[in-house]
Formats: C-alpha cells, sequence, structure tokens
C-alpha cells in the first residue's frame, strides 16, 4: 500500500490533483474501468482510472457514479482528460466534493500503464521498507524483553518506535508503568482509566481505538489467557500504520509472555499466602508465621482484625491486587476474600471493599494467638452482611445485645407473637419488672402505681403470654421480645 501523496510527488507522471481532500488516502491497487457502475468489480482501496467514455452528455449522472465508487471504498477517481473530456467536468468537481472524493486528472501524454506501472513499483517498494521496518521492531522489542524490567523496557522501547507515548494499566486501571517516550504530552491516563473501564464490561480480549485528526488511542489487553494481566494504552500522531500496528502486536504478545511468567510466580506466592492464612484460622501461629515468611507475607502487629467479603469474582481479584499492592496479608478461597492486619487498617480495608460493592465482614479485634476466634466472629459477621448493611462488625453486634444475633424479620415476628394480647400498661409493666429483677416493690415505685396494682397487672401478662415470669427462660424471651420491638421502634 502507498499513499496517493507519493504518486503524485511522481513528477513524469504529471497527474493534476483536481480535489485532494485525503491527500494520505492509501492506494491498495490501481483499477481501470469504463463502466458507468464499476463498484461491483471492486474491492476497496482503489485508485480508479477512467476516460469517461459512458459518461458522455453526464449531467446529474455524477452524483450517483460518485457516490457508488465511494461506497465500493475507492479512495481517488483518475480522469484521463483530453478523449471524452477536455478536463474534469464541473458537475463530476462538485460531486467528488460532496462525497468526499480524490479526483485527478490524467494528462493525454500519460498512459494509464504507466501510472499502473509507478503504483505497483511504488507499493512494492513501501511493502519491502514495512517488512524491513517490521523484522527490526521485533529486534529492538525481543532485545528491550530480555532486560531486568522487562514491562518497563518494552514500553519505553515501543513508545519511541511510534513517536508517540506509551504506558502501562493493571486489570483494574492501577498505573504500573507510567507515561514515556518522545511524545509524552499525548498520553492521557485519566481518560485511558475511563475508557478501560467502559471497555472491561465488554468480555476478556476488549480493546479501544479512538483517533482524531491529530492523534490516535489505542488501549489493548495484554495476556495469553484469561482476565488480562495488564493493559497497554498507546498514543500516536496521525493514523496507526501497518509498521505501527505491527511494533504494538508485538510488544502486546512479549508483554504477554511477562505477564504468564509473573502469573506462575504470583500463584505460587498466593498458594503460600492461603497457606499462612489457613494455619493461622486454626491457631497454629508459630507454624504460619514460617510459611509467611517464606511467601514473603507482610509483618502482622501482636493485635489484629479478621475481615471476610464476598461478591463477584472480578471485584474480588480487583481488591485482592490492591490489596497486595499495599502489602496486607489476604488471601482468596471458595468466593470468599479474607485478610489479616492491624485493627484501624482493618476497618478502613473494609470500607473501601464496601465502595466496590462486596460484602464484608469484620471480626473482632484479638491478640495475633487468637486468630482464631477473630477468623471465626469475620464469617459471622459476613454472614448477617446485606447490600444495605454493606460492612458489619462483630463487636457492634455484640454490643446490641441478644436481640444482634437474629436476623430483623425474625425477631420482628418473635416480638410480636410473644407480646400479642398485651395492652400497652401492660407491655410497660413487663419492661418494669424485668428491668427490676422481678421486685414489684421497685416497679411501684418506679411507675407511681399501689404494689396490689403491679401484683394484679403481672398476673394478667403470666395469664395472656400463658407463661410464668418466675422461670428465667420466659423473662430471658420476654425481654428479647421487648428489646426487638424497641430495637425495630427505633
Amino acid at each position: 500500500m502507498v499513499d496517493l501523496a507519493l504518486l503524485l510527488e511522481r513528477d513524469e507522471l504529471r497527474l493534476h490533483a483536481v480535489h485532494l481532500p485525503r491527500p494520505d488516502a492509501t492506494i491498495r491497487w490501481v483499477a481501470t474501468s469504463e463502466l458507468e457502475d464499476p463498484s461491483p468489480f471492486l474491492e476497496g482501496g482503489e485508485l480508479l482510472l477512467t476516460t469517461g467514455l459512458a459518461t458522455q452528455g453526464w449531467r446529474s449522472e455524477w452524483n450517483g457514479y460518485a457516490e457508488r465508487l465511494v461506497g465500493a471504498g475507492v479512495t481517488s477517481l483518475a480522469l484521463g482528460v483530453g478523449l471524452t473530456h477536455r478536463r474534469a467536468p464541473a458537475a463530476l468537481v462538485r460531486a467528488c466534493e460532496l462525497h468526499g472524493l480524490n479526483l485527478l486528472e490524467v494528462p493525454r501524454a500519460t498512459t494509464f500503464v504507466a501510472v499502473s506501472r509507478t503504483a505497483v513499483t511504488l507499493i512494492e517498494q513501501r511493502d519491502e521498507s514495512e517488512a524491513r521496518l517490521a523484522l527490526e521492531t521485533q529486534r529492538q522489542l525481543t532485545a528491550a524483553a530480555v532486560r531486568d524490567d522487562p514491562r518497563r523496557a518494552v514500553v519505553g522501547r515501543l513508545a519511541e518506535i511510534l513517536d508517540g507515548a506509551a504506558f502501562l494499566l493493571s486489570a483494574d486501571g492501577h498505573l504500573e508503568v507510567r507515561p514515556t517516550g518522545p511524545r509524552k504530552q499525548l498520553a492521557a491516563v485519566d481518560a485511558a482509566v475511563v475508557e478501560l473501564n467502559r471497555i472491561r464490561s465488554q468480555g476478556l480480549r476488549a480493546a479501544s481505538t479512538v483517533s482524531d485528526d491529530q492523534q490516535t488511542r489505542l488501549i489493548v489487553p495484554v495476556g495469553l489467557r484469561g482476565r488480562p494481566g495488564y493493559y497497554l494504552a498507546v498514543a500516536v500522531p496521525g493514523r496507526v500504520t501497518n509498521v505501527r500496528r505491527s511494533a504494538i502486536a508485538t510488544a502486546v504478545a512479549l508483554l504477554g509472555l511477562t505477564v504468564e511468567q509473573e502469573r506462575d510466580r504470583q500463584e505460587s506466592r498466593r498458594r503460600l499466602l492461603l497457606k499462612t492464612y489457613e494455619l493461622l484460622s486454626r491457631g497454629e501461629v508459630d507454624s504460619a508465621l514460617v510459611v509467611g515468611e517464606a511467601s514473603g507475607a507482610p509483618a502482622l502487629p501482636g493485635r489484629v482484625r479478621v475481615v471476610h467479603a464476598s461478591g463477584p469474582d472480578v471485584s474480588l481479584e480487583d481488591a485482592l491486587a490492591e490489596l497486595e499492592r499495599d502489602q496486607v496479608l489476604a488471601t482468596t478461597d471458595d468466593g470468599v476474600l479474607r485478610l489479616v492486619t492491624a485493627p484501624a487498617q482493618a476497618i478502613r480495608v473494609a470500607e473501601g471493599l464496601a465502595t466496590r460493592g462486596l460484602l464484608v465482614g469484620v471480626g473482632e479485634p484479638a491478640r495475633l494467638a487468637e486468630v482464631a476466634v477473630a477468623h471465626a466472629t469475620a464469617a459471622l459477621a459476613l454472614a448477617r452482611a446485606t447490600p444495605a448493611t454493606g460492612v458489619v462488625r462483630w463487636d457492634m453486634v455484640v454490643r446490641e445485645g441478644t436481640i444482634g444475633l437474629l436476623a430483623p424479620d425474625v425477631a420482628e415476628s418473635f416480638s410480636a407473637s410473644f407480646l400479642s394480647g398485651l395492652d400497652d400498661e401492660q407491655t410497660v409493666t413487663l419492661g418494669s419488672f424485668l428491668r427490676h429483677h422481678g421486685s414489684r416493690l421497685k416497679v411501684a415505685e418506679e411507675l407511681g402505681l399501689h404494689r396490689n396494682t403491679v401484683r394484679n397487672r403481672i398476673a394478667q401478662v403470666e395469664r395472656t403470654i400463658g407463661r410464668s415470669l418466675d422461670d428465667p427462660d420466659t423473662r430471658a424471651a420476654a425481654w428479647l421480645a421487648l428489646q426487638a420491638r424497641q430495637h425495630l421502634a427505633s
């Protein structure tokens, strides 16, 4: 392929540009046709040569002719003048202007064969040049891939080859390799992150290309299998040529190999971290510390909290990657993210996980030697989490008392059933009776009643609920029912 502008530069052809909206239009081949409608015989990308034998007397017909050529993908129309037409008809010029079609005049002295032969020669030269450039590009990028920091080296070399800018984003939009290259000003990191978040929902291999008159921006997934490990972002001036596209493809392939090597190391480390957490959750702290040291796990303080979270796999993976960057001991297993860290940090992490749409349970604070208890309470807290609550802290559940252990609908049903049949006076008397541990005298003093009145009301309550309030189980159930009503009312 060759740009039309190169063909126009050949003085021996003496081509004249009548209308040239796209001088950089790529010519794939040269075709000759005298048909009124040659479009069925074209493949796109052609420079079409014609003397216009079938167009004598045309006026309004030129518009449909130009429209059909553009629809067929013709890049330029070259009219041989001096035969059918002394010069390009004004109606043809207007039609080409309307449809954005390049229009040239071929002088009578220039043969169509000469135009075709020159175009073919230029195309072959360009193809050979591009092939040589592609091989050199592959050599340079491959050399960069074997350096100490292959990601940074490949991205930097690619940016230089493209004469543009390039940078690398993690799968969750974190900047892994900062913008580099001779035109770093073209890099728009924030816009790239927004675009990345948009295309992620379209599938694992989704990519993006955005271009205008000045530049082209691409975001390409990196990774040979499964979820992309990174996204390569590239910005180049102008359009993406075949050489540039080949360079980007080579860089993506080399970075993909790097991703697989990193994944192998990461998976091995995550298996050790999972074992570390399992040992901690069973109370085998000494063994856990040994395994953790072997895996490079972050050191743990003497007092910790455990956090459990559940949700979509993609959100869990993003959260785990962020926690690993922040040096937090975290792991995933059976669709649950689990982590151990200092109490204050655990609360901050839990709130951050909830903003990702995850359900989060926070265990009670515990000494490192008692992580097993913290693990169990974190699991219980997670079981109580809902989209409405987001984060559930076990110590807050305990602070609510027994009522905190019941689901709201269960608590409501139990309270309604137990207290049904009691009027407001009886309910108030029952509450005072329970607060004063069955002392009718203190109930009378609190409510300003005679002791006999209190005795009669308590007897009425017992008849209504069908139980004796001297029974500790009955008192416990009554207290729970009253607490549930109060909790729901608040």
